[in-house]
């Protein structure tokens, strides 16, 4: 069997194993989110924390809990990783630089785990576990949190309260991504991930964050890396390691854990706001997006001319002979689509036009189908641009779920698109600027101004992966770049929760014969279009310079 039949034959295994954990997984998120009962383990937590389980917040407090937990993760990640050399299971490792722990500290609080170091030998075990594993739980939760607040915003009447931002953490962590996690270490162990102290950590990265998660058990890192998306691994290789990724079939359950909440959340939208048709609209224009991906980098990478190419049948530099060209492309569409990070192969190393696609899949706001939480909120952001372009055109005022959308809410909406562009673009043409920046680039001309641009597309969608050619451990990319993650990680969350508290305080407004139908293919192919006008074509000049110029010359 050919490399390209069985990579085409995964991925269609792949689509059919989300299909079928698409509604019973969202319609137990749902669950989650909306019970009013609490487990024994959580009330006890709430007990410890002085929560008050009961009590809903507004929407100020709700943020205020947001950036107050992460500002306290932070500071709690940078003295562990400042201080590891003096603490237990240090494995001798020297203390990591001031700019480059706040870097760390910020990448893995931001769920990005974007690594300027290698894993297994800047990292001791207790630092591992107990500060980069942990973040890989949490920070994926905070995600699912956002977008549970905006999902109350649409189904909750003339009201401030957004629920609680302590029982959503929680209840997402003990009851979604714990469990996950715990099952699929198992899995993964089964199929020869190592396990030990490297591994544990590991199925923490895949199962909340899995770019950049270094040490502890592998298995156990690799699980919460992929389920929160995150990125990065214990590995500096990540999943083209052997101990990380050594099978096919494992290759394959990676990428199934990297897609199976962010596809499962839009069914858990329909079952909250009472209309499941409105989840598969959602799902729709996410798969049209993951499916197109695939296919582009597929076909680019599998392109092929020179005596080295001709050999080898399409460009494998930097992929694994274990998993040839469709494997390594189905990865790589999918962990750019998504906000995780992990590579099995190097990105760096694709064709322009391949490299390019997945840059412009981090470009669009990885919403298809996004990062754990922050895909669905940002593709139901640019919905409800969709539904306000489609009101301009018809002469009334537009609605979305019963909720008019008026100035407050499109500018918090504007805002939103707007933010991430300009962290990239802004963060890009300053490196572009500095001449001790640009030297850190490993290759000049197009491909070095797309290495500076892929480092700030990644760092500001909250992605991890990384054009490895270029020379990030400097004061200056350390700082830029984490601030690059802090605004853009943070800043739409402010947008969000001020959108989700605009909506609640609305009366809801019965559909006439006028309103926009959100739920039938019309509006998939509107909001597909408002994706590629709206979004994508921001970065065209930057695009332009780089992998454009680069594929054409």
């Amino acid at each position: 069997m050919s490399s390209t039949l069985a990579g085409w034959l995964q991925a269609l295994a792949l689509v059919g194993a989300l299909v079928l954990c698409y509604r019973p997984l969202g319609d137990y998120i749902a669950r989650t989110l909306t019970t009013s009962k609490h487990l024994r383990a959580e009330r006890g937590l709430y007990k410890v924390v002085g929560v008050d389980a009961d009590a809903d917040q507004r929407w100020p407090v709700y943020l205020r809990s947001v950036l107050a937990f992460s500002a306290v993760s932070v500071l709690f990640l940078y003295g562990l990783i400042r201080l590891q050399q003096h603490l237990l299971l240090n494995l001798g490792v020297e203390q990591m630089a001031g700019h480059q722990a706040w870097n760390t500290a910020i990448s893995f609080v931001t769920n990005t785990n974007w690594q300027s170091y290698s894993g297994e030998s800047a990292m001791g075990h207790l630092v591992q576990m107990a500060g980069l594993a942990v973040q890989n739980f949490v920070s994926a939760a905070v995600g699912i949190a956002v977008v549970a607040a905006l999902i109350r915003g649409f189904t909750r009447n003339r009201t401030d309260r957004l629920g609680n931002f302590w029982v959503d953490l929680t209840r997402i962590c003990l009851r979604l991504l714990l469990p996950l996690s715990i099952v699929f270490a198992l899995v993964l162990v089964a199929n020869g991930v190592l396990q030990n102290f490297h591994g544990f950590h590991e199925v923490a990265t895949l199962a909340g964050d899995p770019q950049s998660i270094p040490g502890g058990p592998v298995a156990s890192q690799e699980v919460i890396k992929e389920l929160g998306t995150n990125g990065g691994g214990f590995f500096n290789a990540n999943s083209a390691h052997p101990f990380e990724n050594p099978t096919g079939f494992t290759n394959v359950l990676e990428i199934f854990l990297i897609l199976l909440i962010p596809f499962a959340l839009p069914r858990a939208f329909g079952r909250m706001v009472g209309d499941n048709r409105q989840g598969y609209a959602i799902v729709a224009v996410m798969g049209l997006f993951w499916v197109a991906s695939v296919a582009l980098i597929t076909f680019f990478e599998s392109q092929h001319s020179g005596a080295a190419m001709n050999a080898a049948g399409g460009a494998m530099e930097g992929k694994e002979q274990r998993f040839g060209i469709a494997a390594s492309s189905l990865f790589a569409a999918s962990t750019t689509l998504t906000s995780t990070g992990a590579v099995n192969s190097f990105h760096d190393s694709f064709t322009p036009f391949g490299g390019g696609i997945t840059m412009f899949n981090m470009m669009l706001g990885e919403i298809a189908p996004g990062g754990v939480g922050s895909g669905l909120y940002g593709m139901l952001v640019l919905a409800i641009v969709a539904v306000f372009v489609a009101g301009l055109m018809v002469g009334r005022t537009p609605e979305y779920l019963g909720k008019k959308l008026g100035g407050r809410e499109m500018k918090f909406a504007s805002l939103y698109i707007l933010t991430t562009p300009a962290i990239v673009l802004v963060g890009t043409g300053v490196a572009m600027a500095l001449p001790g920046e640009r030297a850190g680039m490993l290759n000049s001309g197009a491909h070095g101004f797309s290495e500076v641009l892929y480092a700030f597309t990644s760092a500001a969608n909250n992605n991890g992966s990384a054009f490895a050619g270029i020379t990030v451990n400097t004061d200056w990319y350390d700082t830029a770049l984490g601030l690059a993650m802090v605004f853009g990680r943070f800043l739409p969350m402010v947008f969000v929760l001020a959108l989700a508290g605009a909506l609640a305080q609305q009366q809801p407004v019965p559909a006439t014969p006028g309103t926009l139908p959100t739920h039938k293919p019309l509006f998939v192919g509107l909001l597909s279009g408002v994706v590629l006008i709206v979004v994508g074509l921001t970065y065209f000049p930057a695009l332009a310079l780089g992998p454009i110029a680069e594929g054409l010359s």
